[in-house]
């Protein structure tokens, strides 16, 4: 595959994933996070960190904003993923693969959570309250485990499958 088909696979990707947050899905179960992993891996740096965040931005656009300080939250994770997706690039092996995606849910888990407790009043600013906000938001953890690591596989085997020419 020629460095621009690569290059244009990729930005295919980017397109898609985004395009899927606006069909109806389960809570958390998106490819935005396996996107940006996918792009810190395979494009370079500037790329890869600004169509990730573009791409959240447009559909967020379509979606609907959100108070400020959970958005900025996720886009900070969506950016820690793609730092990991750049790290992973010099490891690329399934396993390690398995690994990124786990480090970016609990990465977007930890950081979206705490920013909940740390900016609204829905929980106490307590020891106890951090741990009802986290405790709470466990089943949408779950769904963002599957979600990154099913999106994660998908996009990786794809295009190391379109590479190959398999």
């Amino acid at each position: 595959m020629s460095v621009r088909a690569k290059f244009l696979f990729i930005i295919a990707v980017v397109a898609l994933a985004a395009a899927s947050r606006l069909i109806k899905h389960p809570f958390n179960f998106t490819p935005i996070v396996a996107m940006s992993i996918f792009a810190g891996c395979y494009l370079q740096k500037k790329w890869g960190v600004v169509l990730p965040l573009l791409a959240m931005f447009v559909s967020d656009y379509f979606i609907g904003f959100y108070d400020w300080q959970v958005m900025a939250s996720v886009y900070v994770s969506i950016i820690l993923a793609f730092g990991i997706g750049w790290i992973l690039r010099r490891h690329k092996k399934w396993h390690n693969v398995f690994f990124a995606a786990l480090a970016s849910s609990l990465t977007f888990f930890i950081v979206t959570n705490f920013a909940v407790w740390a900016f609204f009043d829905w929980y106490p600013h307590t020891w106890a309250g951090l741990i009802s906000d986290f405790t709470l938001a466990l089943p949408f953890f779950r769904n963002t485990v599957l979600g990154d690591l099913v999106y994660t596989f998908a996009l990786f085997g794809a295009f190391e499958s379109a590479s190959r020419g398999v």
